[in-house]
């Protein structure tokens, strides 16, 4: 099912072709209805989003936001196994992003002269949750969880309605744990618009999180780049992994990491690089034997037609790949996988050894699975309590400080010809002498 190729065989053209994603993303057509979908929500607000609701998701919603009580029902419907492997995942989400909350930096840069880095919340965030054939309750509690740690005052949620015009029982659970009232049912990149731009009844937020579909990721890239427009988190589109593997690693296990990203999406891509011949032809039959009772087959055979099993001759030339193609998630099957870990420089999130499947970091090791994909690895890193979080520069000098400091700043404004910059100095020291 996927495409086995010699990386020694190949030109550079060809290597090149080899690590290409889905052109989906690119699609000329996609971007303009985005534009078109922005425009729309922009000048139309609550109109144009019921109107696309319609149109894409098949159900007329009159009120979109999703009754406090529905959240609080669903909470109490949850079975209790649910609700316990909810409150794990949550405890371990909570224990690594609490970790990472910023201190205050101080530094007296010279005598006289104090500088300061103070954190701040966001005062808003809308946060996306993909809906579609999954209902991602992890993606809500892997933002909602950090938002609340930063101190995010107003968490928006905007996650698209089922064909019955409700939001899934399970979603709404999660949001009851994450302590999340304002839900509302929208979806796709008229949900990004909501989010941006605010209508009568969706609030404007100041930055977007989420993953989505290609619809989506245009829709956050297009509103960021207007002026005046949302921050958003990182370019999250289709979800990818590559796989690190030598002939030591099980091709039972690979071939498991591999279908697990296959079923999110047909545009999804899957590559593994390992070591043999031997080892591409046991993963290759692996695969075919997982994929066929899996109940979601038709999505997964679909993505692993843009799938790759790549045969290199070393180590060396594995790491070399990874960091070229800057993989969402980094699977590393080998033997001391943890040696080679200082050596990757691009990639989402990394899953070292046997026994840490992909799966552990999409819902409840801990760490945050909205990450960056589509080669973004090379300069956004994933989601983090930071993201949700902005850094204000404060600085204080003494009278002798500005003394020490003040003929520097005056040549330098001079350089630059700005001599109300210099003259600010000037008059103050003139009082001084």
């Amino acid at each position: 099912m996927m495409q086995v190729l010699q990386w020694h065989n190949l030109s550079p053209d060809e290597q090149a072709a080899a690590l290409a994603r889905p052109d989906m993303l690119a699609d000329a057509q996609i971007s303009q209805s985005v534009t078109d979908i922005l425009e729309a929500v922009r000048t139309g607000g609550d109109g144009a989003v019921r109107t696309y609701t319609k149109r894409f998701d098949g159900v007329d919603v009159a009120d979109m936001k999703v009754p406090v009580q529905d959240i609080k029902q669903a909470w109490a419907d949850l079975p209790d196994a649910d609700k316990a492997a909810m409150n794990m995942a949550k405890a371990n989400i909570v224990a690594f992003h609490t970790a990472q909350l910023p201190d205050v930096i101080e530094v007296e840069t010279m005598p006289g002269v104090l500088c300061r880095r103070e954190p701040r919340p966001l005062d808003s965030a809308g946060l996306y949750v993909p809906g579609g054939s999954a209902p991602l309750v992890s993606t809500l509690m892997m933002l909602a969880i950090p938002a609340k740690i930063a101190g995010v005052a107003k968490r928006i949620v905007a996650t698209p309605p089922g064909a019955n015009g409700k939001v899934n029982s399970a979603v709404l659970a999660a949001a009851y744990l994450c302590d999340i009232e304002d839900i509302y049912m929208v979806g796709g990149a008229q949900a990004i618009a909501a989010l941006g731009f605010g209508t009568e009844t969706i609030p404007k937020c100041a930055k977007i999180f989420g993953p989505g579909n290609a619809y989506v990721a245009g829709a956050k890239a297009q509103i960021s780049a207007r002026m005046g427009g949302p921050a958003i988190d990182l370019p999250a589109g289709p979800s990818e992994a590559m796989v690190l593997a030598d002939d030591n690693a099980s091709p039972v296990f690979v071939a498991a990491d591999l279908l697990a990203q296959a079923e999110h999406d047909p545009m999804a891509q899957v590559v593994c690089v390992c070591r043999s011949q031997g080892f591409a032809n046991k993963l290759s039959r692996e695969i075919v034997s997982q994929i066929t009772d899996l109940p979601r087959r038709d999505i997964a055979q679909k993505s692993l037609k843009n799938g790759r099993i790549l045969i290199v001759d070393d180590l060396e030339t594995m790491v070399e790949i990874s960091n070229e193609y800057a993989p969402e998630h980094l699977i590393v099957q080998i033997d001391n996988p943890d040696t080679i870990t200082a050596k990757i420089q691009n990639a989402g999130s990394i899953f070292l050894g046997p026994w840490t499947p992909e799966s552990v970091g999409d819902y409840a090791s801990g760490t945050n699975h909205t990450l960056p994909t589509f080669g973004a690895a090379r300069s956004y890193s994933g989601v983090v309590v930071e993201s949700f979080m902005k850094f204000i520069s404060v600085q204080k000098l003494s009278r002798a400080g500005l003394e020490a400091l003040g003929p520097c700043v005056e040549r330098l404004a001079t350089l630059e010809g700005l001599d109300a910059h210099k003259r600010a100095v000037r008059l103050r020291l003139e009082t001084l002498s």
